[in-house]
């Protein structure tokens, strides 16, 4: 399937009596995928690269535990498939995972407009993360959420450098209070290099 023409279609899903006797099987086949496209940034700031088939598993996943039937779909598929690359960008889930509630809150209140400061440095060149626009994640009290959704465009040249394990690539972040570099693995950037196809 082109790069751009990536997008589930209801046709893609099975029903949830037969996702349910292949999904131990298909979380399993997914966990080397999902090591890959995982990368800690920091302490507490952990992306997830999305791909079609990230993508696909978390939408059969909400239809299974939500129980919606076929009137839940089109709003799992407008949900997910925005987060699916398209050939020219990556596409990541951002988590701060801090177990302890307190620090968790203490942190997050620090870390108002941090969405707006994430960062492939690819090369010589930035390439800014881009906020999914569905809703604000820094609250007016500049408290910012723990779950953000994130776009990388990338030109033609920035991707070949990024395909380049020469060159360097890296993901950064440059909030005053979350200052972190973190250097891409070249197995996480042949990974990642496959959203280009």
């Amino acid at each position: 399937m082109p790069a751009q023409a990536r997008r589930i279609d209801p046709a893609d899903l099975l029903p949830d009596a037969q996702f349910s006797q292949v999904r131990k099987e298909r979380r399993a086949a997914l966990l080397p995928l999902k090591r890959l496209r995982r990368v800690s940034l920091g302490p507490d700031c952990t992306f997830h690269f999305e791909t079609y088939e990230t993508m696909l598993f978390q939408v059969q996943e909400m239809l299974l535990i939500e129980k919606g039937g076929a009137q839940q779909v089109p709003d799992e598929l407008a949900a997910y498939n925005p987060l699916i690359p398209q050939g020219s960008e990556l596409v990541a889930t951002v988590l701060f995972e801090i177990d302890d509630p307190v620090r968790r809150a203490a942190t997050l209140a620090r870390l108002g407009g941090v969405e707006d400061r994430f960062f492939l440095q690819i090369g010589g060149e930035k390439a800014a993360g881009v906020p999914e626009g569905d809703i604000e994640r820094t609250r007016e009290d500049g408290k910012t959420s723990s779950v953000h959704f994130l776009k990388f465009a990338l030109t033609p040249a920035q991707k070949a450098v990024f395909a380049d394990p020469g060159a360097s690539a890296m993901l950064g972040c440059d909030h005053p209070s979350y200052g972190h570099l973190a250097i891409l693995s070249a197995e996480t950037r042949a990974e990642l290099a496959k959203d280009f196809n």
